[in-house]
């Protein structure tokens, strides 16, 4: 191999790497003006703590709670009454059907 030939192999292995460096600093290039276009989100807002909101959604609950007890209660109470109801009506009944 001829040190013409050899010359002339590295001037285009050095042409090809000049345009490939060209090719690689406009895509760099065309990276960062994507990244500066885009629009920066805001950081989240932290809101301050609010007892007062606190207290409302407790007392929402409690109440809640309290009125689902008295709904418990007052079901316990029908089917405690309706109970006795029956049973002396089934008494009674079976008094009138033995002739008493």
């Amino acid at each position: 191999m001829s040190a013409l030939e050899k010359a002339a192999r590295e001037a285009v292995e050095a042409a090809d790497n000049t345009e490939l460096t060209r090719q690689i600093a406009a895509i760099l290039a065309a990276q960062q003006l994507l990244t500066q276009q885009q629009p920066q989100q805001p950081a989240p807002v932290r809101r301050e703590f609010n007892p007062g909101q606190w207290l409302v959604i407790g007392g929402v609950v409690v109440s809640v709670g309290l009125v689902g007890a008295l709904f418990a209660v007052a079901i316990a109470i029908g089917a405690t009454c309706a109970t006795a109801c029956l049973l002396i009506l089934r008494g009674l009944y079976r008094d009138y059907l033995k002739g008493k």
